[in-house]
């Protein structure tokens, strides 16, 4: 399906990327720096309790001396008020807040103990102190209640064979001794995992446990994977999945939950099931088995008639389109529900009276919310924001017995704050206000959104920031953004912040080339087996879109800028653009396909991306995009940068394209971190990161 650009340059309105209360006073604000970005607090997870009246969310600080991250439980009345802090262990993060159903007890996580362990606040009475109510051998990775408050749930990491939440041995069958040798057996599956050495025999597995009238977890559980023989695997999956692949039944008396067979075939399958399992010690059964794509986000109805979740019908491909699909829990009669809506579903959840499901899903640079009518399949966007603001990103949706919503909303302006609408249709109110003060101290950051014709034609999207107000002449960075089947949308990132760039003096663009997300499915699948190809002349025209559009942009000047895929493009263009460009930065990017066929850990993805056939069978489909054949053209000066624990696009990759530029004697630099992953997460590292990455450009642009 292509998407022609009738209105080529089509700009949309512009939007001021910055509260309003920081635009009051401009002599006393600063551009947003490093340190601003690291020490923004960060929120999750919003609850509200079940008359309404009390909303608790998770907050993180960080220390702007040592750096130090700690989490903590933050409320608020839900007409509005004055956030204060509860359950405040110190030294001790709480999160995951979870009010009982009766309404008398918060429970969340906390490390008070010395392992993460679930906790409760007891609300009935005023000035008591946290009780710890769970001690588990194992840390709990996370938990639920049960809707009518008798049990909960919790998980985490435990041997197969263990009986409860926690065992003396681990099960992790790969140290066999004497030595410190890791030793893999024939069909082990997976080696490694994103950023962990795998440990067959050892798995996240959930739990299901009584409650005692106090509150205390009073039994020592019912395993939901039954014995062994039927399912063995992760749950949560891992590296990314968490709460949301888990549920009860409106009856308290089941659990239904998201797991993939840890075989030999696992680094090769995107077959997740949804199972359910009846407590009863037996093994679970998975009424999404016919399936063999994903199936996930399984959310039962309040009234206990429907089960939602969402499947992917492709194996193999993980960025297919996630379809909402329904059950009768009575019949078992199936029937997919929002086939006809072309995007996909990120999130699931019922309205209280089981009438109508709640979906988010990126949608044109926006990640707003949607009604979905369990009838017919009838979707629609829901307008959540105040007049003249965008959706932004909308997440953590909590529909209320009010017939409202509670949720998140980021955005490039500002990082999560909690929301509520009393009503679906009314205009939403800020609840928390955690960063305004240190946001209305910077000085603000304008974004454009503009529309070009790219590659073939089709409508593409892309973005410009830079600070408000600029008149000189500003150089340009062309961020390109990983996945590839991803977007840079109107959302806050921690990592690749468009804002904190263009508050170093630059303008920023970025382009959602073709495999982008949120524009249907056809554009996301049209980077398959051409991954230098459309998204290259996509991001060619988006830049000179850009420049076009915008005077103050210095297209004489310019560095591009990605990670993972994005960092892919970067040594692609280093080979088919190479004159563009003053500067590269070349973050876990592929340097050579072939290599990374046989390196990376879900071998899926590489496979599905390169026609479905691994290296050997079809070396043409890699070669025909890798950059390594072309490096006797490279000659742009390059910052790479790779972590060593980085398992999905391993950092020899970066090495070797660092060597190759030094061999030819093209200015370039490496920073390698040897305990981060595919991101850079800790805050002293990130500081590292961004101090390197804008003395980089600095060097290259600022002469």
């Amino acid at each position: 399906m292509k998407r022609h650009a009738f209105a080529l340059l089509a700009l949309s309105s512009a939007l001021v990327a910055v509260p309003a209360l920081a635009q009051s006073a401009p002599s006393a604000q600063k551009p947003m720096g490093i340190e601003d970005l690291l020490t923004l607090k960060r929120i999750a997870a919003p609850v509200a309790s079940p008359d309404g009246k009390w909303v608790v969310w998770q907050q993180t600080d960080t220390d702007a001396q040592s750096y130090k991250r700690q989490a903590g439980l933050w409320r608020v009345m839900a007409k509005g008020g004055t956030a204060e802090r509860v359950a405040d262990l110190p030294d001790a993060a709480e999160s995951d807040p979870a009010f009982s159903p009766d309404g008398k007890r918060l429970y969340f996580l906390s490390g008070k103990s010395g392992s993460s362990q679930v906790w409760f606040l007891d609300l009935a009475n005023a000035g008591a102190a946290p009780v710890q109510a769970s001690k588990f051998k194992a840390d709990v990775s996370g938990f639920k209640l049960s809707p009518d408050g008798s049990k909960l749930i919790a998980w985490g990491d435990v041997a197969r064979d263990c009986p409860t939440l926690g065992c003396e041995k681990d099960g992790n069958t790969t140290l066999p001794g004497p030595g410190t040798g890791r030793h893999y057996k024939d069909g082990a599956g997976f080696v490694r995992h994103w950023d962990a050495w795998e440990t067959p025999g050892n798995y996240s597995r959930a739990f299901a446990f009584a409650l005692g009238a106090d509150g205390m977890v009073a039994d020592s559980g019912t395993s939901l994977d039954g014995p062994a023989g039927v399912l063995t695997g992760d749950t949560p999956t891992k590296p990314n999945g968490g709460g949301e692949e888990l549920a009860w039944a409106a009856d308290s008396k089941s659990v239904f939950f998201a797991a993939r067979q840890a075989d030999r075939n696992e680094p090769l399958s995107t077959n997740v099931d949804v199972w359910h399992a009846m407590l009863d010690g037996k093994p679970p059964h998975s009424p999404t088995s016919a399936n063999k794509g994903t199936d996930s986000l399984p959310t039962p109805s309040p009234d206990g008639k429907w089960l939602a979740w969402a499947a992917m019908a492709r194996p193999g491909y993980e960025a297919d389109r996630m379809v909402v699909q329904i059950m009768n829990l009575v019949t078992h009669e199936k029937r997919s529900l929002t086939t006809a809506w072309d995007r996909s579903a990120a999130s699931l959840a019922w309205t209280p009276d089981s009438k109508s499901l709640i979906a988010t899903a990126q949608d044109v640079m926006d990640t707003p919310a949607f009604r979905i009518d369990p009838a017919n399949g009838k979707v629609e966007r829901l307008k959540l924001m105040p007049k003249g603001m965008t959706e932004g990103h909308i997440g953590n949706v909590v529909p209320l017995k009010s017939g409202g919503l509670l949720f998140t909303r980021d955005a490039i302006a500002n990082p999560a704050e909690v929301w509520i609408t009393d009503k679906i249709g009314k205009p939403a109110r800020q609840l928390s206000r955690a960063n305004d003060a240190q946001l209305a101290g910077m000085v603000p950051v304008a974004t454009q959104r503009f529309s070009f014709a790219g590659a073939g034609g089709d409508t593409v999207w892309g973005q410009i920031h830079k600070p408000a107000g600029a008149s000189a002449k500003l150089p340009v960075l062309l961020f390109v953004h990983g996945g590839p089947q991803s977007t840079y949308n109107d959302a806050w990132s921690w990592r690749w912040n468009p804002k904190v760039f263009a508050s170093q003096g630059y303008a920023v663009v970025s382009v959602d080339f073709h495999g982008s997300t949120g524009y249907g499915q056809a554009f996301t699948d049209a980077i398959t087996k051409d991954w230098g190809g459309k998204p290259l002349v996509d991001l060619q025209k988006g830049m000179e879109a850009a420049l076009k559009i915008d005077g103050a942009l210095d297209g004489s000047n310019t560095c591009a800028l990605g990670a993972s895929y994005g960092g892919y493009m970067v040594n692609w263009i280093e080979g088919q653009w190479p004159d563009r460009f003053k500067c590269l930065v070349q973050h876990d990017g592929v340097f050579d396909a072939r290599a990374m066929a046989y390196e990376t850990e879900e071998l899926w993805f590489d496979e599905w991306e390169h026609g479905g056939k691994p290296y050997y069978e079809s070396p043409e489909e890699y070669e025909k995009w890798n950059p390594v054949n072309h490096v006797a053209k490279w000659k742009t000066p390059m910052l790479v940068i790779t972590s060593e624990k980085d398992f999905r696009i391993p950092y020899t990759q970066g090495l070797a394209s660092f060597a190759a530029l030094q061999r030819k004697g093209i200015p370039s630099e490496l920073l390698v971190f040897p305990d981060e992953n595919h991101w850079v997460l800790k805050p002293k590292n990130s500081k590292q990161w961004h101090q390197t990455v804008f003395a980089w450009l600095d060097r290259w642009l600022r002469k």
